[in-house]
């Protein structure tokens, strides 16, 4: 299990090994143009397929997108239909491109919700792309940070019971283990299109040490000149994980 950065210091990289993006704007997008918003999420469809290409390219080896929150149910229920659709058509349509390209798809999130055709293609898809390394494309659906840090706590339990009666005995590694990305590293770098500056309860466990940028492009303008805006941006971080800058030199020297 990869270590959590708040108890050891992890290794850092020019290129960001780890990306996690809130892909926000679709719905302005479209208004911007006098479109349904419904058209702006059919066009953010094309901006995943420039991410996931560019990502490999450049030797990203995990992408993680959130596709559609908890909180999402909230919208008007023809748009949240329509997201269904684009999935389950992204799911019938990507799969070669991706098992072409070496990448790995993993969905995370309660799934239960989704009719079972949709969990029968997102099945599908992780055996089919499960021997695949080059890149570990996540897709966070009906996925939430509490909820994750929740259900992690219900299996901890579940695996664990005595935790239950010595609460000290609790430590991060023990709930650590059963997040939904337990098996990735803590994003390097988290992107959020669209304009807004927050985190919308995206992997809030696992993004304590992550660089944060936002643009204001919205998500179907994203294309591998906007990634490579944030990488750069990325490459003039100084990253310390609770040093002091003075130690970080002293470290690369």
């Amino acid at each position: 299990m990869v270590i959590s950065s708040t108890q050891a210091i992890p290794d850092t990289e020019a290129v960001p090994q780890h990306v996690a993006i809130i892909m926000d704007g679709n719905g302005r997008w479209a208004t911007r143009r006098h479109l349904p918003r419904t058209a702006g999420h059919a066009k953010g469809v094309q901006a995943v397929r420039r991410a996931v290409e560019a990502c490999g390219r450049r030797g990203v080896r995990y992408l993680t997108l959130f596709a559609f929150s908890s909180e999402n149910w909230r919208r008007p229920a023809d748009e949240v239909s329509l997201l269904m659709r684009l999935f389950v058509q992204a799911l019938e349509r990507e799969v070669d491109k991706l098992q072409e390209q070496g990448v790995r798809l993993h969905v995370v999130g309660d799934l239960s919700p989704f009719e079972p055709r949709l969990r029968e293609l997102i099945a599908q898809a992780q055996d089919r792309t499960a021997g695949n390394d080059r890149l570990h494309l996540t897709v966070a659906a009906n996925y939430g940070g509490r909820w994750d840090i929740l259900q992690a706590t219900r299996a901890m339990l579940r695996a664990r019971p005595e935790l239950a009666a010595d609460p000290d005995a609790i430590d991060e590694a023990a709930l650590a283990e059963h997040l939904s990305m337990a098996w990735a590293p803590e994003p390097d770098l988290f992107i959020r299109t669209g304009g807004e500056q927050r985190i919308s309860n995206f992997l809030i466990w696992q993004l304590s040490y992550t660089e944060l940028f936002f643009t204001d492009k919205y998500w179907p303008d994203i294309d591998a000149e906007a990634l490579d805006a944030a990488f750069e941006w990325y490459r003039t971080r100084e990253r310390r994980f609770g040093r002091t800058s003075a130690q970080l030199r002293d470290a690369k020297r």
